[in-house]
């Protein structure tokens, strides 16, 4: 993986679809934290340096091709190239600066070596979703369809849906574009990406 690449290429997409105010503060946020080296998850999904920057540009060629599926050549009339943006390229915004490289002793071929693996050290502890909207609107002001796609991008996998809540289904009938995020998130996960 071309961790540097991946970090251009994420740049150049938000400057040139994203004309908000904040946006160059939240670049700049980026930029001085571990998000364009940091792995998306600790064991799953691109669980590798620079992953996390990777699966937020899977999920948005994702979002956009499913969008286009799903509402033709003019989809931009349901919601806004500058939307679709933001919600994809920041959805995970809340694993900035999470992850941490810890060694174990694992066994390999009968012999004990010591290998990096990476850990969670949350110091901010607000959850997903919640967290990712709660830090983007410290630097761009997002709007309701944006916050609700981002929320809620885990789905039923989303900790507060365990237990059985139902407003999700009343999330995804109300914004269908959050349920096309959600697929999208899933489907760069699953079919983008390597544990």
């Amino acid at each position: 993986m071309d961790i540097e690449q991946n970090k251009q290429q994420f740049i150049e997409i938000a400057k040139q679809n994203i004309k908000r105010e904040g946006i160059d503060a939240l670049l700049d946020y980026l930029q001085k934290s571990d998000f364009f080296e940091a792995p998306a998850s600790t064991r799953f999904h691109s669980c590798e340096a620079g992953g996390l920057c990777k699966h937020s540009l899977n999920v948005y060629n994702r979002y956009l091709n499913l969008l286009k599926n799903e509402y033709g050549d003019n989809w931009q009339e349901k919601i806004s190239l500058e939307s679709a943006t933001i919600i994809s390229l920041f959805h995970d915004i809340c694993k900035v600066n999470t992850y941490k490289t810890e060694y174990r002793n694992v066994k390999e071929d009968g012999v004990w070596i010591q290998k990096p693996v990476f850990i969670t050290n949350d110091t901010l502890p607000y959850g997903h979703g919640e967290k990712s909207v709660y830090i983007i609107n410290g630097f761009v002001r997002l709007t309701r369809e944006e916050a609700m796609a981002i929320n809620w991008h885990m789905g039923g996998f989303d900790t507060r849906v365990k237990g059985g809540f139902y407003g999700l289904e009343n999330v995804f009938y109300t914004y269908p574009t959050a349920l096309l995020f959600h697929l999208s998130d899933i489907e760069a996960t699953y079919l983008d990406e390597h544990m």
